[in-house]
């Protein structure tokens, strides 16, 4: 299979391991989904905290405006039409058929219209219809006023027709039929319109004379008015339509009549005191009409739909805030329930959990207003008014009006989800990806990692035209290029290999000639010969030197320090370094060894302080020994070794003391001192380099023979 780039054979390499990464990595995007986080709490804590300020705001103004209903209320129960509803706390409901309300008067001066109008319009007392007519069908608040019924309206009429003195026949005038439903009885009277004015001239004035119907349209010859019923009936001069002239346009007529009900008035001579107003009062039934001249349908009919019925205590509940009640209580000797009124909720929707919430929230001051009681004196009996408020109105209305809020509080935490999501998906995402894939790449071209080569990693997934594609596909470049690098570096090696076989071949045949050439053990060259020998077969199929040096094994025996100290020494111009000396000790010092090896490690050692003596100054050899290793020390005078390399000299490559362009030059690779630790460490002993006062020191460690 060839490379697309370089035409080079594919060779297979292990998978590439993926790092840990630490938290540091993370930093970046921890600190990006913290501050969406931290501004979707805030904004939740920002809504929570409005709705706190909004609770103790509504707490305050609810105690202020508890106490503005309160006197609201009682000021309009205390008014004509406040007294009004009191007095018939049951009237509220239809307007029609007509029920005799309980007026806060006595009784009505009806024979003077604006008296008896004012009265009517105060209390609020009237019926009101479409076509704008009104009547107001009442009785006084005291009994001994005499027992009569009083209707007071007014409707729209054009020319009046009266009734002349004498005339029998209705059917010709404007007259009114009344009538009431009591106790099973019902009671009719029919009453002409009379004028009184001689000339008939607007405005006009009349008298309405109540006789006992007889459901015909003409009066008995014999027929007598009623007594104790009286009526008027007053007609402006004005039109209603301000287009339309006298006599072609209608005019308001306004009416006020007393009708005797004789059960009342019997009732007052009863024992024992009459109840007022009567228990039946509103099982009563009153119907007014009035009738034009002939045939026609009424002017006026009480009964007609669409009829407004007048204010009562129910109109209250409008003055009560959501969660308020008024209870309203006749006093007296025999207790009764009262009237309960309640304020009426918005009706908006709220969220249980928002009510829940707003109910958790403290707040300063958030006490209920103390029930405020007061009593109401009227004629026919005095009345306990009490106003009594519940927090939980104000905690229902906030949360009609949060729940309102929430869908933009909601919208807000939407938006910050969605931008987090789209930030999150299209740029975290593929930062993450592209993070960990580089940290692989750095991970794996580690020195110490270079055996895990670059595996099949991509990351051409993630170009773009973007800056992180950008990024990705100058990334995807540079790998593929470390790739292509991996599999020339895996060549190279192999033919480095080969190399060294060839070469091993080569060099093994001469070197079995020498050997034949100089086959005693005590000339010299037999022995470097064998150590050459040695060093090819050690050499011999191993991809690189260091490779080599680390797979050598070593015949480790027993070794007199001692003498082998004094041998070198003596032989060490042989090997090219002058003026090596040593001081032999007096008994032998036997120690484990590999003696060829022992001698390569000394000799590079002796090479190395040669290289770096000051000229014409001795290397100086010495042996410490204790009581389990033996020490043999290599000292020189000269420069000293860069403290930062006291360790790295003996490392495969590096050239201490020397810069890179002067070690190429003179041909140092490097190996002297990684081939002196590393025979060391096979035969179980150390090395050490040490600066000392003018010169280094090279310690050699070795482990005693029993």
């Amino acid at each position: 299979m060839k490379l697309p780039r370089f035409g080079l054979p594919r060779i297979e390499v292990p998978k590439m391991e993926m790092p840990r990464l630490g938290l540091a990595s993370f930093r970046r995007r921890i600190l990006f989904r913290g501050v969406f986080l931290a501004l979707a709490l805030a904004t939740l804590a920002f809504a929570v905290l409005l709705l706190k300020e909004e609770k103790e705001r509504s707490y305050q103004n609810y105690q202020q405006g508890f106490r503005k209903t309160q006197a609201e209320v009682m000021a309009r129960l205390r008014h004509p039409a406040g007294l009004l509803a009191l007095l018939n706390p049951t009237a509220a409901g239809s307007a029609t058929p007509l029920r005799p309300l309980v007026l806060p008067y006595s009784a009505l001066d009806f024979d003077d219209q604006n008296k008896a109008q004012q009265a009517v319009e105060t209390a609020g007392c009237s019926v009101h219809y479409p076509d704008g007519s009104s009547i107001c069908v009442a009785v006084g608040n005291n009994p001994y006023s005499g027992g009569f019924i009083y209707l007071v309206g007014s409707f729209a009429v054009g020319e009046l027709a009266p009734r002349e003195r004498g005339l029998l026949d209705l059917d010709t005038v404007h007259r009114a039929r009344v009538s009431i439903s009591l106790r099973g009885q019902t009671t009719t009277w029919i009453a002409p319109f009379e004028v009184l004015s001689e000339t008939g001239a607007l405005p006009m004035r009349g008298r309405l004379t109540g006789f006992v119907d007889n459901g015909e349209p003409t009066l008995a010859a014999s027929a007598r008015p009623v007594r104790d019923f009286r009526g008027w009936l007053w007609q402006g001069g004005r039109c209603i339509d301000a287009a339309k002239e006298p006599p072609d346009c209608a005019r308001r007529a306004f009416f006020s009549i007393r009708l005797p009900v004789e059960e009342f008035r019997e009732a007052l001579f009863a024992k024992p005191r009459p109840v007022w107003p009567p228990p039946d009062l509103e099982q009563m039934r009153v119907n007014m009409q009035m009738l034009a001249p002939g045939n026609a349908a009424p002017l006026f009919d009480s009964n007609a739909a669409g009829a407004v019925p007048p204010p009562s205590l129910e109109e209250l509940r409008q003055a009560l805030q959501p969660g308020e009640t008024l209870a309203v209580r006749k006093l007296g000797a025999a207790p009764q329930p009262p009237l309960l009124l309640k304020g009426q909720d918005t009706g908006e929707l709220t969220a249980p959990w928002l009510t829940r919430l707003i109910r958790t929230l403290p707040v300063d001051n958030a006490q209920v207003p103390a029930p405020r009681r007061e009593v109401i004196n009227t004629a026919v009996g005095n009345y306990e008014v009490t106003l009594s408020g519940d927090v939980r109105g104000i905690e229902r209305s906030l949360s009609a009006v949060a729940t309102r809020v929430s869908w933009y509080v909601g919208a807000m935490l939407s938006a910050i989800i969605l931008a987090w999501l789209l930030i999150e998906i299209g740029l975290i995402r593929r930062i993450t990806v592209l993070t960990k894939r580089a940290a692989a790449v750095s991970y794996n071209v580690q020195d110490a990692k270079v055996d895990q080569r670059i595996g099949e990693l991509q990351v051409a997934d993630l170009r773009g035209s973007d800056e992180l594609g950008i990024l990705a596909g100058g990334l995807a470049d540079l790998l593929q290029r470390v790739k292509d690098d991996v599999q020339r570096e895996h060549i190279r090696a192999q033919q480095e290999r080969d190399m060294w076989h060839a070469v091993g071949h080569e060099i093994m045949s001469p070197l079995q000639s020498l050997m034949v050439l100089h086959p005693q053990g005590d000339d010299a060259s037999h022995r470097y010969v064998q150590r050459m020998q040695q060093a090819v077969k050690v050499l011999y199929g191993q991809a690189s030197p260091g490779e080599a040096l680390q797979a050598a094994t070593l015949q480790v025996g027993t070794l007199d320090l001692n003498e082998f100290l004094t041998h070198v020494a003596g032989n060490a111009h042989f090997a090219g370094v002058q003026d090596v000396r040593f001081q032999p000790a007096n008994v032998p010092v036997m120690v484990r060894a590999d003696e060829f090896s022992l001698e390569d490690v000394v000799t590079h050692i002796l090479r190395n302080a040669d290289r770096h003596r000051t000229p014409g100054t001795p290397i100086t050899l010495s042996l410490q020994v204790d009581a389990g290793t033996a020490a043999v020390s290599v000292h020189n005078t000269g420069e000293a070794i860069d403290p930062a390399l006291l360790e790295r000299i003996f490392e495969y490559g590096v050239s201490g003391g020397a810069r890179p362009d002067e070690a190429a030059a003179t041909g140092q690779r490097g190996q002297g001192l990684f081939v002196a630790r590393t025979y060391m460490s096979k035969m179980g002993g150390t090395v050490q380099a040490a600066n000392t006062e003018g010169g280094v020191r090279f310690v050699l460690t070795l482990q005693r023979a029993a």
